[in-house]
């Protein structure tokens, strides 16, 4: 009878979830997957990277692209991916890639965020065309690297002809913090995996993001964990019954029924999600937005174990703890030594001084506010604006030159603006 009713409850699972993803198309090229094709080194991943134009392509895609790597480490073994970065309809490429005789092959999908198109793509830098230079570390200019190549419709066998060239490299004049909304944008953008869980954080900087913001909120019995709405609700989760806050189930409660709306996740403790930008992922910052009222002390604990984590590492990681009303502002500054406490506070400049917070963090909504922003940087303070989105505003923002960081749900459009600036 107990197995009857845990096969019973499994197909209940799967018929009541709700398919909130674009189905990625399957990326299989038997010219990619051949014996004699090997991975690229790191010296030609690096030279591989920069702004480019687009020829063909350049009607579904713009007349840019910035390119650039990241990566994730899964145990022993570290993936690399070469994203491509496009100003239409918020699009990008995801690549693998490797070296076949003198020429390199790209393989992997692209996507447009701004519907649910999506297809493959299979590109080649042949030896003539900048192959050979990229694999023996030759000086090349631009023009020198022509990608050729071809992407299609969803599963269908790419015909669409496209061409990238470089033209120059990345922009890097100035820094720029790209932060994903909830650990890689919110789920109703057809992501591959939930918002706020420890898979989506994995898939950030294939997306353009340098940081991530996260929702921390407290369990009945303490344990912070992942979650951005204040209820149980089907926009995140399987349906299962639970409803109300989460604060009022335990964490094993919600570990043992809850599952959220794709791939069979778990709703994150803090301490995973950290976990999982420590040791698999290239980012360097994460807001922790605060969900709830109380005492902060774990909070803190957990900050301070994962960035001494990370510098144990040498990897450079600053998290920073959000204040976004004033009492949470009462409970930060509550504990010992606040002032030395990393936070980034959404209140008025005052609230951010007397917190002593690196890091001012408006809503765009306010306005650019550049006297406030020039006094923040006049004593040492940075200044983050959220939720930016459209790609307007998000071009309005970037080029004041005055903001460090842009709060968003979609990192790939602020990535092609930033690295695509002269």
């Amino acid at each position: 009878m107990k197995n009857y009713y845990s096969i019973l409850l499994l197909l209940l699972f799967v018929a009541c979830r709700k398919q909130y993803d674009v189905a990625l198309p399957d990326q299989r090229w038997d010219l990619f997957e051949s014996a004699n094709a090997v991975a690229l080194k790191d010296t030609v991943r690096n030279k591989l990277q920069g702004v480019f134009a687009i020829g063909a392509g350049a009607t579904d895609f713009g007349s840019l692209a910035a390119l650039k790597w990241s990566y994730n480490v899964n145990g022993t073994d570290t993936t690399y991916y070469l994203s491509v970065f496009c100003e239409t309809d918020v699009s990008y490429f995801i690549m693998q890639g490797k070296r076949l005789d003198s020429s390199i092959l790209l393989n992997g999908y692209w996507r447009k965020m701004t519907g649910t198109s999506t297809g493959k793509a299979r590109l080649t830098i042949s030896a003539a065309n900048g192959g050979r230079k990229l694999l023996t570390g030759a000086v090349f200019n631009s023009g020198d690297i022509v990608i050729d190549g071809v992407y299609g419709n969803g599963d269908e066998v790419p015909t669409a002809p496209i061409r990238f060239q470089y033209a120059r490299p990345l922009y890097n004049a100035r820094p720029l913090e790209i932060v994903v909304h909830r650990g890689g944008g919110q789920t109703a953008d057809l992501l591959p995996a939930s918002e706020n869980s420890a898979q989506i954080i994995q898939w950030a900087s294939r997306f353009g993001a340098t940081g991530v913001e996260i929702d921390v909120r407290l369990t009945r019995d303490g344990v912070p964990i992942l979650y951005h709405d204040d209820n149980l609700s089907e926009r995140l989760i399987v349906k299962n019954g639970l409803i109300g806050p989460v604060e009022d189930y335990t964490y094993d409660q919600l570990n043992t029924m809850v599952r959220l709306i794709r791939n069979n996740e778990r709703i994150p403790t803090l301490r995973e999600a950290l976990q999982t930008v420590v040791y698999s992922t290239p980012l360097k910052y994460v807001w922790l937005d605060t969900k709830f009222h109380g005492n902060m002390q774990l909070m803190r604990d957990i900050q301070q174990e994962y960035m001494q984590r990370a510098a144990a590492l040498g990897k450079p990681l600053e998290i920073t703890i959000g204040i976004p009303d004033e009492t949470v502002f009462n409970n930060l500054t509550a504990l010992p030594n606040y002032q030395n406490i990393p936070s980034v506070c959404e209140l008025d400049v005052d609230f951010t001084q007397r917190a002593n917070s690196g890091i001012w963090g408006p809503r765009w909504t306010l306005g650019i506010q550049t006297d406030k922003i020039n006094l923040m940087h006049s004593q040492g303070r940075r200044a983050f604006v959220w939720t930016l989105d459209v790609p307007e505003n998000i071009k309005q923002y970037m080029y004041t030159n005055l903001y460090d960081g842009i709060l968003t749900d979609y990192p790939s459009i602020v990535a092609f603006y930033h690295y695509v600036r002269p």
